[in-house]
This record gives C-alpha cells, structure tokens and sequence, in this order.
C-alpha cells in the first residue's frame, strides 16, 4: 500500500511511501515464486505440491542450494556432510548449558545461532562453494541447538546425534532420547518441506540486507531468527493450537468465531499479506496429517481444524465480504506439529529449522547478486527550528 507522505515545509511535491514496502519489487530470484492471486507456490521451478510428499527435507535443501534436484550421489554426498556437521561447537554447547535455565524458545534460538560461527576459520569468506557448504552446516545444527536447548531447559541431559539418522529422524531422537516412529519422522518431514521456502518474506530480507552488506552467514542466519520471532512473521502456530484447543468439537466453533470476531479479536491460522485464496501450504499439511490419522487411527484434531477452517471461511464471508481471508499455513502447522507431537512452545523454533534452508538460499543469492541492500526514506518532520538553551526550553 502506497500512501503519500506528509507534506514537508517547502513546496516541491512528495513520493509516494510504500509502508511496509508492500508493492515494491526489491530483487530478481531464481529461488522461489509465490503467486497471491492463484495460491501457488514454486521452488525452483517445482510447484510444491509436486515435491510434496514425494522428496525427503535433505531433497529440498539440495534443490534450493543447488538449483536442481540432487542425483542419488549428489544426495548421499550432501546427506553424508550434514551428518558430520550436528554435533555443535563445545564452547557453544557450554554456553547454552549457562543459558537455557533462563531462556527459551526463540531467544535461546537467537542466542544459539549467533555461537554456530565458532570454530570456522573462514566464516566471513564470500566464496561461492563455501557458503554452501556452510548452508549445510547449519542446517544440520539448527535442530541440535532447539534440541539441546530444550532438554537442558527441562533439567535433561544432551542426547547427542546419530549419524545415520535423517534430519527430521535425527530432531526427534535429539529432542526425546528414543528412536522415533517412522509416521511422526515423516509428518515433521513433510511439515519442513512445506514451510522451507517462502519467497522475500521477512526474515528472509532481513537475511538478504545483512548478506548485502557483505557480512556472513552465521550473522544473516540470527537477523533472520530475529525477524522470525515476531507473531506477526512466525510465532502464530502456538496459539493456533490453543485456539483449536478452546474451541474442543466441530459444534462449538461457529459461536466462537462469531465471539471473537465479534469481540475485535484476530482468527488465528486465518489471513496472509500475499495469499488471496487458500495457502497452497494448507493443502500439503492437511494432506499430510491425513497420512499420519491413517497411520495413527487419531483423526479428532485433524477432524476439528477442518471443521473449524469450513466454519471460519464461511462466518467471515458472512461478516467481511470481499477480504479475502481463507486459511494459512499456521492453521496446519499447528494441526501437524501437534501430531507428531512436539511441545507447543518449540513450534516457531521448529519452523526457523525448516526455513533456514531458504534462508541461505537467498544468502547464496545474494552473495551472487552483491548488491548493497539500501532503500531510501522521505524525511517529514519539522525543519529550521533554532537553537536554544537548555534554562530558555519550554
């Protein structure tokens, strides 16, 4: 949305400002297409539904990086580095024994990734092949730094990574100390896969202005944490679950919605900035919890978000015709992270672990690009005020 500035002290005529940058077009990507209007997603050339469910997370952030689906070697060979990166730096992995009794969820996470830049001689090289051998390096310890965070904030013991296990199999054994099951390892697959990429969302442009700036990657990947932290970005699947949770059946939720919308309050899991139809996303994870109900025999939440999502849809056309509002990727999110059974408060750190493939993707972009990252803004305050003292101020 463009509005006009406020009118200044002289004459000549003011720009329009684009609040929030909405409109404006501030890079050229081969990364990812997020189309609004039809509710489609792309990767690389790939609509997501046609990777959905078909390619692993390791698939995905080989296709980000690389531009290209990964030959069985190539997917080994990335597989087998990711698998030797886990294990975190000991200086960091003593620091989050000092810090996690005090913090949690994002801030630790935001803490965390700033440490991973230990032990890396040539953390502020710009070359090409590096970097993305640094983007798998991350990767594989971002799911190290949630888990141990978490079981040392619950007074637990690290339980280290096994290198045979996935990345989404590896989060959980970390996470709980026991071999997980193969449905709950490929609902949080599938969950990662969705969420990987989102186009210049923003904590991927916050990634990219540090990237610009020729700084590293490590400190794009924490201003990138940092953006996601905000609930107006990344921190909505939580009280999505709540909202779920407080509605309990499928019978009570026309009369809750019509309370909260009737009270000023927002719907969780419902709205987004690009979206104008349902978010593509919605369908991979509302297939995926289908997958696991079948596997599971547990249908009831995925039964209640349905209902919820067609009674919701429907109230709001009822009270705000024309805007366009239809379910988002949290309302999913929440509904599939629940099912493989992660604590609610590790639901914004688990999406950080999904997006930080894109994220250095557009890290690798802009490396490529090399660009300084730097708008302009209008200044509208006052102009030609005098100096005065500090006993004359009023």
């Amino acid at each position: 949305m463009t509005t006009p500035a406020t009118a200044s002290n002289d004459t000549k005529p003011m720009p329009q400002v684009a609040r929030g940058l909405e409109g404006i077009v501030a890079a050229a990507t081969h990364i990812a297409e997020v189309d609004g209007e039809k509710g489609k997603l792309t990767l690389r050339g790939y609509d997501v539904s046609e990777l959905s469910g078909k390619v692993t997370f390791e698939e995905v952030c080989y296709l980000l990086w690389y531009g290209k689906l990964p030959t069985q070697a190539a997917l080994s060979s990335l597989q087998a580095e990711m698998s030797a990166a886990r294990e975190l730096p000991a200086p960091a992995l003593a620091a989050l024994r000092e810090l996690a009794p005090s913090a949690e969820g994002m801030h630790i996470l935001r803490m965390g990734a700033s440490m991973l830049s230990i032990g890396d001689a040539t953390v502020d090289s710009l070359d090409m092949e590096e970097n993305r051998r640094r983007a798998a390096r991350l990767q594989a310890q971002m799911p190290a730094l949630v888990a141990h965070a978490y079981r040392l904030k619950q007074g637990q013991e690290i339980v280290h990574p096994k290198p045979e296990h996935s990345l989404a199999e590896g989060f959980l054994y970390m996470l709980e100390g026991t071999e997980p099951d193969p449905a709950r390892v490929a609902g949080l697959n599938a969950y990662m896969v969705a969420v990987s990429e989102h186009g210049l969302n923003a904590s991927t442009f916050a990634g990219r202005v540090i990237m610009g700036t020729d700084s590293d990657m490590v400190s794009a990947l924490t201003g990138a944490v940092c953006a996601l932290k905000g609930p107006k970005h990344g921190g909505v699947p939580g009280p999505v679950l709540k909202m779920l949770q407080e509605i309990g059946t499928p019978d009570n939720a026309d009369a809750f919605i019509r309370n909260e919308m009737n009270s000023g309050r927002r719907i969780m899991g419902f709205g987004h900035r690009v979206y104008k139809v349902r978010d593509p996303r919605a369908e991979l994870l509302s297939d995926a919890a289908e997958k696991m109900a079948q596997t599971t025999g547990d249908d009831s939440l995925l039964v209640l978000t349905k209902a919820v999502e067609e009674t919701t849809v429907r109230v709001l056309a009822e009270l705000k015709p024309g805007r366009d509002l239809y379910a988002n990727v949290e309302l999913f999110a929440a509904l599939i992270l629940h099912a493989v059974g992660v604590p609610s408060e590790l639901f914004t750190p688990i999406f950080a672990i999904g997006r930080t493939s894109g994220w250095t993707a557009h890290m690798l972009e802009q490396i490529e690009d090399g660009r300084l990252i730097r708008p302009s803004a209008i200044y509208v305050g006052p102009r030609d005020l005098k100096f005065t003292a500090v006993d004359q101020r009023v």
